[in-house]
């Protein structure tokens, strides 16, 4: 089972404090990397939403947006400490006897005063926790989209896993006719110049020769590699990196197997494996 890096996940909640809204994006990224967008009641968990997200993913990078809509009557909540109300407005009046101008005071001043607006903690309490809440069930339905999304990558896979033994099992099934050919062309060829050559040094030279254009090995390593890549995409482990890599070795084999052919076919083969496994590669990106 593979997980891709791509998803999109929203929630809200209501309470007291009005509604609460989370959205998460993630696309592919080498490490996981994460931002925040919050409103400012809510900067204080911004450390343990890093620590939830951090748990639940491995790579990817994330986006929150948190929003919060005040509801009916939420934006009136006032509580004013009147005792520290009525100091500072003994002080005003201090002040404004001991100032000669006249001198006029915003009452919004004196409500930033420290003390006159008292903080609801249990209301702060309580919206930072709908909030942990809220980021850990958006995040439960991001692994989710994450792993359906993996999954449709898994079969995009396999299609061109399914793709690339076809087309090794078609240069495969044409040695035989390519060795019989090279042999042919170089008898023509000894034919053209009416030369005289020892049959044992041609049988060793054609060896040689056939041993430089030899493809066996490329093809079985392009198989060995299939059959890794349906292993670790079956396996229920981060499988990004290691396919990643795997990519890389099809593509060398495809190189060689295209540099050493001497056939038509073969090379048409080759530039179709490479293709293929492009394909297969900006899907691998995606993978967690």
């Amino acid at each position: 089972m593979i997980i891709s890096m791509t998803g999109f996940a929203r929630r809200e909640a209501t309470g007291p404090w009005g509604t609460l809204v989370c959205e998460l994006r993630s696309v592919n990224h080498r490490f996981l990397e994460t931002g925040f967008r919050l409103p400012d009641e809510l900067r204080v968990v911004e450390p343990d939403l890093r620590q939830i997200a951090a748990r639940e993913l491995k790579r990817g990078k994330v986006d929150c947006t948190m929003s919060l809509r005040a509801g009916h009557g939420a934006e009136l909540a006032l509580d004013i400490d009147p005792d520290a109300l009525a100091r500072v407005l003994a002080r005003l009046r201090e002040l404004a006897a001991a100032v000669p101008q006249n001198h006029t005071v915003n009452l919004m001043d004196v409500l930033r005063w420290p003390g006159v607006v008292r903080e609801n903690t249990a209301g702060n309490d309580e919206l930072a926790n709908a909030a942990r809440q809220l980021f850990t069930e958006a995040v439960s339905d991001l692994v989710a989209a994450r792993a359906r999304e993996g999954a449709r990558l898994s079969e995009l896979i396999e299609q061109r896993c399914t793709s690339l033994e076809s087309l090794v099992a078609q240069v495969r099934a044409r040695l035989p006719e390519v060795r019989v050919r090279v042999r042919e062309r170089l008898n023509e060829r000894l034919a053209e110049l009416k030369a005289q050559v020892d049959q044992d040094r041609l049988e060793q030279e054609l060896a040689l020769l056939l041993q430089r254009l030899d493809v066996d090995e490329e093809l079985d390593r392009l198989t060995g590699h299939i059959q890794e890549i349906r292993r670790v995409t079956r396996a229920g482990e981060p499988a990004g990196r290691r396919l990643d890599f795997l990519m890389q070795e099809l593509n060398r084999e495809a190189n060689t197997l295209s540099s050493k052919s001497q056939d038509l076919e073969t090379t048409r083969a080759a530039v179709d494996m490479k293709v293929v496994i492009e394909q297969m590669r900006e899907q691998v990106q995606n993978i967690e």
